[in-house]
């Protein structure tokens, strides 16, 4: 679980090969306050995506380096070369957590 200072997000980890490669591709969008941490990972596509998302990229300490907002499907490509990892969520997300450049998410458990 991931916490910024609104609320708390909770998080599924992609952390493998497997799990990267396969990412949020073929799912269904995810519910309010929830979202995937790609780790490592500093761009991603949208083949074969079904929804929209934003996607937050953040440095090893959780320093949010960059979001983009409304990635397309399929059409979408976006990357932050200075990320460590990206946590993608279902569009609208980042705005409604209140999300923003140089904020810190913090592990919680």
């Amino acid at each position: 679980m991931l916490a910024n200072k609104r609320t708390a997000l909770k998080v599924k980890i992609a952390d493998t090969f497997w799990t990267r490669f396969v990412g949020l591709m073929l799912q269904k969008p995810l519910p309010p306050a929830t979202g995937l941490l790609i780790t490592p990972c500093n761009s991603i596509h949208m083949c074969f995506m079904r929804f929209a998302i934003d996607a937050v990229y953040l440095d090893k300490q959780g320093k949010i380096l960059k979001i983009v907002r409304n990635l397309r499907p399929w059409l979408g490509v976006s990357a932050c070369w200075q990320a460590h990892s990206t946590l993608e969520m279902t569009a609208g997300e980042a705005d409604w957590l209140g999300l923003e450049v140089g904020q810190t998410l913090k592990e919680i458990k």
